[in-house]
């Protein structure tokens, strides 16, 4: 037993050193730095951190070199550092109204106060391979006019809430649960929910809200907007009496309008979906806007048409990428004594099977 255990210890370190080799790849190309990773990988640098729960890009570049790229590889290695650092305090809600806005677009009104802001975005690109990025080549074309909008910059849903046309969302005062320090508990709050959502897995979220628009939930919404910017985060210091700013993050904010509700003694409205992510991660924030109305069925007084999208435990039991590969991959690790066991209840039952039919004979 000692001589197998040496075996597979030698074994493993020797994989550990090949991965090595291989994460460096050749030695004649210059090897990536952090810094390249987190300035032209933004986004998946954005991703890590969003599902990982920590903002840092640097931290988020290097576990994307420590996996190879292997963004789930990269989430789990941020949380697992996560859970080493101490909790020094809570900061107060961000206002993303004052938000330094680099990107705002609403789908449901042309002319708005501070006006459209398309900024960085795919969406008019040619989806065209550009070689000229495969060549060493100088800095881009800096944009014409100033990148950012200074807030205060109002929210688009808040046009419409002064005639009551959208469902008002009432504050909470209660202090919502943590899901990084307290397990998922169901049913669960909208808070709660909506933090599952955040570090849920972007291909999950993405696949539900798709099935939301095919009819599967109901919920074929407009985007009263997205916005994509930095914002100020303040900590109450209780010597001080008041808050102090103690940073700034960049975030991806929005607010979808769904179909209207009413009833016989309540005029018809329009119903909100929302989704805040860290960074520039809008396409998981529509996504996301989109699977929190439709988790708000019974909340809204809806009926529970079986959708996947509506099943909150469905949703936010198998949404965490992380737990989703830890179950998956386990079974590739050794099961030596459960398989030969099953084995031979298998070869016991083909035995009685064959003895049984014999007898018959």
């Amino acid at each position: 037993m000692y001589v197998a255990v040496k075996g597979g210890e030698r074994a493993i370190d020797n994989a550990h050193a090949w991965l090595a080799e291989e994460r460096r790849g050749d030695q004649d190309v210059a090897e990536l730095s952090i810094p390249q990773i987190r300035e032209q990988l933004k986004l998946a640098v954005n991703r890590v951190m969003a599902e990982g729960s920590l903002y840092d890009p640097d931290l988020a570049a290097l576990a994307i070199k420590q996996s190879r790229g292997d963004l789930i590889e990269a989430i789990f290695l941020i949380r697992a550092y996560r859970t080493t650092l101490p909790r020094l305090g809570a900061s107060t809600p961000v206002d993303t109204t004052a938000m330094t806005v680099d990107r705002r677009i609403s789908a449901t009104f042309k002319d708005l106060p501070g006006g459209q802001v398309l900024g960085p975005t795919f969406d008019y690109t040619h989806r065209l391979l550009d070689f000229k990025l495969a060549a060493e080549g100088g800095p881009p074309p800096a944009p014409a006019t100033a990148p950012a909008y200074l807030g205060p910059v109002q929210h688009v849903t808040e046009f419409l809430n002064r005639d009551g046309l959208i469902q008002e969302e009432r504050p909470d005062d209660a202090v919502p649960p943590d899901l990084t320090r307290t397990p998922l508990e169901l049913p669960a709050s909208r808070p709660l929910r909506l933090q599952a959502m955040t570090r849920g897995d972007e291909g999950f979220i993405l696949s539900m809200a798709y099935s939301t628009q095919r009819g599967y939930g109901r919920t074929h919404a407009f985007v009263g907007e997205l916005r994509i910017g930095r914002v100020a985060v303040e900590m109450d210091i209780p010597e001080l009496g008041f808050a102090i700013e103690i940073g700034e993050i960049e975030l991806t904010e929005c607010e979808t309008v769904n179909q209207f509700k009413g009833s016989k003694i309540e005029p018809p409205q329009f119903t909100r979906g929302y989704g805040l992510v860290f960074g520039q991660s809008e396409r998981k924030a529509i996504a996301m806007s989109l699977v929190d109305r439709a988790l708000r069925w019974e909340e809204l007084g809806e009926d529970f048409i079986g959708a996947p999208a509506q099943d909150e435990e469905f949703i936010l039991s198998h949404c965490d990428n992380i737990q989703a590969t830890g179950f998956l991959e386990h079974i590739k690790l050794p099961h030596y004594v459960d398989f030969q066991a099953e084995l031979e209840m298998v070869r016991r039952l083909r035995n009685e099977a064959s003895a049984a039919r014999e007898a018959a004979e």
